[in-house]
């Protein structure tokens, strides 16, 4: 499976201004359960590397900083 090279838009996005996964922060990365979350190695911030997303929504919910956003699409909300 390939990475994305470039931004799009993806279901799950990271606020880098909140995201605090360069301090040592990796839970939204921890909880996913299909691993589709990754560290940018040139910001140390998390990103969507695989648009594999259940929409299942830990990263949200257990993100301390409120810095991850899963965008459900209007079918299936």
């Amino acid at each position: 499976m390939p990475l994305a090279a470039t931004y799009t838009a993806v279901p799950v996005e990271v606020d880098d201004a909140k995201c605090i996964a360069d301090k040592g922060c990796t839970v939204c990365i921890d909880v996913c359960p299909l691993d589709v979350l990754r560290l940018n190695e040139l910001t140390g911030k998390a990103y969507m590397a695989y648009d594999e997303c259940w929409y299942c929504m830990p990263c949200q919910t257990d993100c301390p900083t409120g810095a991850v956003t899963v965008n459900i699409p209007y079918l299936l909300k």
